[in-house]
């Protein structure tokens, strides 16, 4: 207590001088219309700028929630239209044949899991991705990754809660790949310069294509469905062989702003691997 009086009687004249002040402003916006408006203008501009930067923030931290409600639901959206393009090539089918037998449950073999990627590398020679899903999850391997804008990898090895991809920024990654709305197909494979771009190869010289033109997975793979976004052509060369071009493609997936991804399943890719298999043999 005496220290608190001996606060008071030292700095009594400041606080004396706060106090008048504080009471000269309360008679003066009370007292006066015009300063009145403009202290009350001046405290809904004060109260607004925080208000913006307070939902800035909390938006900001709900980014990461949403991203991944909109890469469930882009998945979602995407699988309905391999289910819908499988129905049409099955009713296509089965009215060239003249019969319904096809059971439903084999119009859309494909499933996926959202996953997040928590390590990632685009700089090296061999670059892979790891994700937060695992076998407890669903994900083993074998089973293709792509993210919001296109294919982004093969899952390789996994673990109860981990699994890693090989990404396509890595030369020992093959995909199969055709130019959109055509049926000849060729080796898509990274050429380990620019993380931008890839090399389409052995692509048959009679097919009509142009810069710009969508090259998408071919389905010819059980790993990814056919017509998944894989980028456009930037530019194309001959290769050795006169009979084939070399198209480099701009990859439609920014590999270093890799966030949420999806794990796709295909229920008959063990299947089709152990025919194929006994076929080889």
């Amino acid at each position: 207590m005496r220290n608190l009086l001996d606060f008071l009687i030292k700095h009594h004249a400041w606080i004396f001088f706060i106090v008048y002040v504080a009471i000269a402003c309360i008679l003066l916006f009370y007292s006066n219309p015009y300063q009145q408006s403009i202290y009350f203008g001046s405290a809904n501009e004060v109260s607004a700028k925080v208000y913006e930067t307070t939902d800035k923030i909390t938006g900001y931290f709900g980014l990461r929630e949403a991203n991944r409600v909109l890469s469930q639901r882009n998945g979602e959206l995407e699988m309905e239209v391999l289910q819908l393009r499988r129905r049409l090539q099955k009713y296509s089918y089965e009215l060239a044949m003249d019969t319904l037998t096809a059971a439903d449950s084999v119009l859309c073999p494909y499933s996926f899991v959202v996953a997040q990627v928590i390590n990632n590398s685009v700089s090296r020679l061999n670059n892979y991705i790891t994700l937060d899903k695992g076998t407890a999850d669903g994900v083993c391997p074998e089973m293709g990754v792509v993210g919001l804008n296109g294919v982004v990898g093969i899952v390789t090895v996994a673990n109860e809660h981990n699994a890693v991809a090989i990404s396509v920024l890595n030369p020992k990654l093959r995909l199969s790949c055709k130019v959109k709305g055509t049926d000849c197909f060729g080796s898509l494979v990274w050429d380990g310069r620019d993380s931008r771009y890839a090399v389409l190869e052995e692509m048959p010289r009679h097919v009509e294509f142009e810069p710009g033109d969508t090259i998408v997975t071919s389905g010819y793979s059980a790993v990814f469905p056919e017509g998944i976004m894989v980028g456009t052509i930037y530019a194309y060369s001959k290769q050795k062989d006169d009979n084939f071009y070399a198209m480099q493609v701009a990859l439609s997936t920014d590999f270093s702003r890799l966030g949420v991804v999806r794990v796709i399943h295909n229920a008959e890719q063990a299947g089709r691997r152990q025919l194929e298999k006994e076929a080889s043999r």
